[in-house]
C-alpha cells in the first residue's frame, strides 16, 4: 500500500515550499487534504507528481505548484465564502474548505461534479458543496463571493463573474496567451476590478473562458 501520507509531504516540501508558499494553513491544507482520493483511479500512482493531471478532455488537475501560489495570492481567510470555478473532482475546493468558511465548487462536466460531491462527503468535507453548471455563469444562487479561483486557463474573465464578486473580494486566474501565461489576482473595488501580476503558469482553457476570435476576407 503506497504512503500517501508521505507522498504529501514529499510534494509539500519539493514543489510547494520551495515556491515561496510559506502561509501554515495553505501546508497544514496541502499535508492533510488526500489527492490521491480526487484522481481517476488510473492515476493514483501519480497524484503527487508536479504536473498537471487530465481529469477529462481539455481538464485537468493544476499541478501543486500552481495551485498553491494561486491560493497563496487570493489569501483566504476564515471567514470567507469562496467560489472554486471548474473544480473537476473537488481537490481544490477539498483544500480551499480548510481555509474558508465554507467553498461552492463549480463543475460543468457532471460526472465530475457527482463523483467530487460524493468523494467530499466520503471524507466528511462538511464547509463545501460541489454544484453542476456552465462554469462561465458562476454560482449567482450562492453567492456574493468573498474569493473566486479558477481552475485553468482564462482568455477573457465573463463578466458574470465579476458580477458574483464582492465589493473588497478578489479574484485569482491563470490569463493565457497562445502557450504563455500569468497568474493575475484582481481586486474588486467601487465595482471595478484592478489585477497584479503574481507568476508565471499555464493551463488549458475552460470552456467559456475564451477569448471571441475575430474574422476578416
Amino acid at each position: 500500500m503506497p504512503d500517501y501520507a508521505e507522498r504529501r509531504r514529499i510534494m509539500v516540501d519539493t514543489q510547494v515550499r520551495p515556491s515561496d508558499v510559506t502561509k501554515y494553513p495553505i501546508i497544514d491544507a496541502m499535508l492533510s487534504v488526500p489527492r490521491e482520493h480526487h484522481v481517476p483511479d488510473d492515476l493514483r500512482e501519480v497524484a503527487y507528481i508536479g504536473e498537471h493531471l487530465e481529469l477529462a478532455q481539455g481538464r485537468v488537475m493544476l499541478d501543486p505548484r500552481t495551485l498553491a501560489k494561486m491560493l497563496d495570492a487570493l489569501d483566504i481567510g476564515r471567514d470567507d465564502l469562496v467560489l472554486d470555478i471548474g473544480c473537476g473532482l473537488g481537490y481544490s475546493t477539498a483544500v480551499a474548505a480548510r481555509l474558508a468558511e465554507a467553498v461552492v465548487g463549480l463543475e460543468e462536466v457532471e460526472p465530475l461534479a457527482r463523483e467530487a460531491e460524493a468523494i467530499l462527503a466520503a471524507d466528511g468535507v462538511d464547509n463545501a458543496v460541489v454544484v453542476p453548471g456552465p462554469l462561465a455563469e458562476g454560482s449567482p444562487r450562492h453567492g456574493a463571493f468573498d474569493a473566486i479561483i479558477v481552475q485553468g486557463g482564462v482568455e477573457e474573465l465573463p463578466q458574470a463573474l465579476a458580477a458574483q464578486l464582492k465589493d473588497g473580494g478578489r479574484i485569482v486566474c491563470l490569463f493565457m496567451e497562445n502557450a504563455l501565461g500569468v497568474c493575475r489576482v484582481g481586486l474588486k473595488t467601487q465595482g471595478q476590478l484592478s489585477w497584479r501580476d503574481v507568476f508565471n503558469g499555464s493551463a488549458p482553457v475552460l470552456p467559456g473562458f475564451e477569448r471571441e476570435r475575430e474574422f476578416s476576407l
